[in-house]
């Protein structure tokens, strides 16, 4: 690889032509701009980022904080982001929380040493759980922007991008109403983290504004994913007139599915289910899942135009929270009414 000198020196031009004449500056002939590029490109040449970055403060890189790589809807929102990213001059650097506020406080005091011009992220379980906010007040007072999405701190002010997880489960319990359903079940996994809270709230207010329906919703708490089988198929077994199911992401969608079947219920005849989150589970699900679909990678999208906006602007900008569409997307497990 080849310097900016070596090249000068290659061309027999100054350094400052050959830098000019690569960022297609007007002060160059445009037959001497198409030389340095085609040497530049004929040796390899590679700009130095690190220097680039000194000299104009900025690094042109974003730091990406995610819970977990395994979870389909995360990985789909990196895919989005890096798309995004990469459209618009931007590098990312990417790393894992794995669900501890430790491992996220390593990962953007690691970036945070001029690495990155700002973090977009989803906090951890255990930050949200144990409300531990310390670490993102000390990232925004060192001038770090910071953007949330989909698990958000209100008590953080930044940029934020989400969707309206309420209104989703509103929307997916009154569809389960219209049909006619009377005991209706739901299956709670991340009740601590916000988007579990609302959405639990969603399918609360939904039963209240319900003129019809006379049952309490019954809520099944289900903390350890590794315990979803069991405790999926024990509520069936305990709960004989359960005739619909909202599940807070797809994988409770489909196990419910499997222990229905089990259980000898006739899906939809006898009982609805409808699951909340991404596709990825839907060629496992027989009959297949409806679900409330999030659009991860418009939020990965969005969330990097918020950020470089933010970057970019030569002006200071009011924190804003842009809600992203999500899907109710009725298959084979719900009535078609």
């Amino acid at each position: 690889m080849i310097t900016l000198k070596e090249l000068a020196n290659t061309l027999d031009v100054s350094i400052s032509t050959v830098s000019k004449a690569l960022n297609g500056s007007s002060e160059i002939g445009e037959k001497t701009i198409a030389r340095v590029k085609e040497a530049a490109k004929l040796y390899n040449y590679q700009p130095n980022r690190v220097a680039l970055s000194l000299r104009n403060s900025k690094t042109k890189t974003i730091g990406v904080i995610i819970p977990s790589i395994l979870n389909h809807f995360f990985a789909k929102v990196l895919y989005g982001i890096d798309k995004e990213s990469a459209k618009l001059g931007y590098n990312i650097i990417t790393c894992l929380s794995n669900e501890t506020c430790s491992k996220e406080v390593q990962g953007m005091e690691l970036l945070a040493n001029g690495s990155v011009d700002g973090f977009i992220m989803s906090i951890s379980e255990e930050a949200q759980i144990k409300n531990k906010t310390q670490h993102f007040k000390s990232i925004i007072d060192r001038k770090i922007p910071i953007l949330m999405f989909d698990r958000v701190s209100e008590s953080i002010a930044c940029d934020k991008v989400i969707i309206d997880d309420f209104q989703a489960a509103y929307n997916a319990t009154s569809h389960l109403i219209k049909e006619g359903r009377k005991n209706i079940v739901l299956i709670n996994n991340i009740e601590e983290l916000s988007v579990g809270k609302f959405r639990k709230n969603g399918c609360i207010q939904a039963i209240k504004d319900a003129k019809h329906y006379s049952n309490e919703l019954l809520e099944i708490k289900i903390a350890n994913k590794n315990d979803l089988e069991a405790g999926i198929d024990k509520m069936f077994k305990e709960n004989k007139v359960i005739d619909a199911v909202l599940c807070i992401d797809n994988i409770s969608g489909v196990i419910a599915v499997n222990m229905a079947k089990k259980h000898g219920l006739n899906i939809p005849k006898d009982i609805s289910i409808i699951g909340f989150s991404d596709d990825n589970v839907l060629p496992f699900s027989n009959p297949k899942l409806s679900t409330i679909t999030q659009h991860a990678v418009a939020i990965g999208e969005a969330s990097v135009q918020m950020m470089v906006k933010r970057l970019e602007s030569k002006e200071p900008i009011e924190y804003t929270t842009k809600t992203i569409d999500y899907s109710l997307n009725l298959r084979d497990t719900t009535l078609q009414c």
